[in-house]
């Protein structure tokens, strides 16, 4: 994964991203999904501008059915913002970077 980009899996969901004490924006995807690897780009982008901030990774929906059971996550590209250990906001499919960026905004200090 590209610099501060992170990847997420079942193992480490829960210190990764529950229990971390800033936001998380997890990028459920498959390597499969064409509109997936479209956004990765974004989601790069996105790591590296809220580098700090936002902690941000993908987590491979194939190799780690249980966050994806858990999160209902139905179709990908789904996009789910994490604070506290609650998930607090979710986007689905592909999108621009600045809507991601207005959604992370309203979460960060």
């Amino acid at each position: 994964m590209a610099g501060n980009l992170k990847e997420f899996n079942d193992g480490t969901f829960q210190d990764e991203v529950l229990s971390s004490d800033q936001p998380v924006l997890v990028d459920f995807w498959a390597p499969w999904c064409g509109p997936c690897k479209m956004l990765t780009p974004t989601i790069e982008a996105l790591a590296e501008k809220y580098a700090g901030k936002v902690k941000i990774g993908k987590l491979n929906t194939d190799d780690n059915r249980q966050a994806a059971i858990n999160y209902q996550i139905n179709s990908i590209p789904t996009l789910i913002v994490f604070k506290g250990g609650k998930p607090v906001d979710r986007i689905l499919g592909l999108q621009p970077q600045d809507r991601i960026a207005q959604l992370l905004d309203k979460h960060v200090g």
